[in-house]
């Protein structure tokens, strides 16, 4: 059998329930759908890293956050005998190493690499970034440059996808028609690489910028949804709820701390209706994938960074390890090698991406992950536990997540705060039972520990097992997120100098 083609199609802060044929009777995801009819449906897929730049490293270099430094969306320096480069402590980035087995590499969407435009492999990069920090970034941003070149009447817009700061988790309208989204201008690149001719296979990565925040579907995409048709957010004790310092924190820096269920329904509409726009793009890219004489041999994978909490536990926004915030879609299709429409109960986690990609290539490199494809077939077992990793090692900011059978356990440094949850009679996570369950307790904390062993995260441990620090609240400021390329970096100090240019 000849290599298969592989297309990787990531959204960002996608929950794991958004998918109608996976069990959510509110949403409209015809073409998602379509990838859960055409292979296999991870339902315990997990981001053991829930923020974006975080997860994207994992994704592109097969390593935990312990080696690629990055435990949140800023880097933390190396330890030790760790390389300077990512590349250096990780190895060469999945399209790198697509690219030395024989295969055509194309890239588009949100990339979030540091620096923005750093080259991690593909013959084809054409990245379209939500935020653009100079009048240099934003003209080599693929996606605003098209705008300015091919729809210049849209080139006023700042905020191309939508407004942020203060209207970050308010209901919006994309200003754009829906031909002229980011969404449609990823689909539109990527079916114009699918049609490219060559006698490679191709390995291409699309990334959309939605479903995150803001929820600005375009026309007719921004009515899909009645708010009052929308289940409302589910709450536990607070102090259960808010036991990680960092969900009050972002809910507040993202203007998201007083948020009603009346509002979260619209919230969810428009997130809704985001989805099914992105579902709607997805679709035209599987019938180009369809149209091809090799559409049986190209391994599909469809995956998020991350979710959104979207009012879950009082909470906006990720970065927490509730499964509103770390359980992701994880669904995986060839139909000349695997089989179809098939629910998997194995964990998984965006780490294990590089290991599917490079096996299906003929040269499998595993790095942190494990072998999921060789687990389907019967090669391998599948994974027991999956660690997830949120803030550098020693400081009040880590925390730890294990998740292994029915159980999720969750230690947070600051403030030593344990949680214990047995998924499968309290899949919303509203019981502790940390207290009641003293000995699961005791396993699950025994193994975090080890886990933080190793040099890289050693530091989260002291002489009693792991570190905890007293608990603190950081001050609660705010986010400002304008357009920084044409110099709006907040509010003016009087309403009148807006107008004076």
């Amino acid at each position: 059998m000849s290599k298969p083609n592989v297309l990787f199609v990531m959204t960002d802060q996608q929950r794991f329930d958004t998918i109608a044929s996976l069990g959510n009777p509110h949403i409209y995801t015809p073409n998602i759908d379509r990838l859960v009819a055409r292979g296999l449906s991870f339902t315990r897929g997990y981001s053991t890293c829930p923020v974006c730049v975080a997860a994207r490293y994992t994704v592109r270099t097969g390593c935990e956050p312990a080696r690629t430094r990055r435990f949140s969306n800023g880097a933390t320096a190396p330890v030790p005998g760790q390389a300077e480069t990512m590349t250096g402590r990780c190895g060469p980035y999945l399209a790198q190493m697509m690219q030395r087995m024989g295969y055509r590499t194309f890239g588009v969407g949100k990339f979030h690499t540091g620096p923005w435009d750093e080259d991690i492999g593909y013959d084809v990069h054409l990245h379209s970034e939500e935020l653009y920090r100079s009048p240099e970034q934003r003209a080599g941003d693929a996606y605003a440059s098209w705008i300015a070149r091919e729809h210049p009447y849209y080139d006023y817009v700042e905020a191309l996808q939508g407004e942020r700061t203060e209207m970050y988790y308010m209901p919006q309208v994309s200003p754009l028609r829906p031909e002229a989204t980011v969404e449609a201008w990823a689909a539109d690149r990527a079916i114009e690489q699918l049609g490219v001719v060559d006698d490679r296979p191709f390995f291409g990565f699309v990334s959309f910028i939605g479903p995150h925040p803001p929820f600005a579907p375009p026309v007719p995409f921004n009515r899909m949804y009645d708010p009052d048709r929308m289940p409302d957010p589910f709450y536990g004790d607070v102090g259960n709820d808010h036991a990680d310092e960092q969900i009050p924190y972002m809910n507040r820096i993202v203007w998201a701390d007083d948020i009603t269920d009346s509002h979260a329904r619209v919230l969810k509409a428009r997130y809704y209706g985001e989805i099914s726009y992105i579902d709607a793009c997805l679709g035209r890219i599987l019938d180009a994938v369809e149209a091809r004489h090799d559409a049986a041999n190209t391994l599909i994978c469809f995956f998020s960074d991350h979710g959104d909490h979207l009012g879950d536990h009082r909470a906006w926004q990720k970065e927490s390890f509730f499964d509103g915030s770390c359980h992701v879609p994880f669904l995986v299709s060839w139909p000349e090698s695997l089989p179809s429409e098939t629910r998997v109960e194995d964990l998984v986690c965006l780490t294990d991406l590089f290991g599917i990609a490079t096996r299906a290539a003929g040269e499998p490199d595993l790095r942190d992950g494990e072998d999921v494809l060789g687990a389907v077939v019967g090669d391998g077992a599948p994974r027991e536990t999956v660690v997830g990793m949120y803030g550098a090692p020693g400081s009040p900011q880590f925390k730890v997540m294990v998740r292994k059978g029915d159980w999720k356990y969750i230690f947070i440094a600051n403030g030593g705060r344990e949680q214990l949850f047995n998924l499968a009679t309290d899949p919303a996570e509203l019981q502790n039972t940390v207290t009641s369950e003293p000995e699961a307790t005791d396993e699950f904390r025994k193994i975090a520990a080890i886990a933080c062993e190793p040099p890289e995260a050693r530091d989260a441990l002291d002489d009693n097992g792991l570190r905890a620090f007293p608990f603190e609240a950081r001050d609660r400021g705010r986010i400002y997120q304008f357009d920084q390329s044409r110099g709006i970096t907040g509010f003016p100090d009087r309403p009148e100098n807006v107008l004076r240019g």
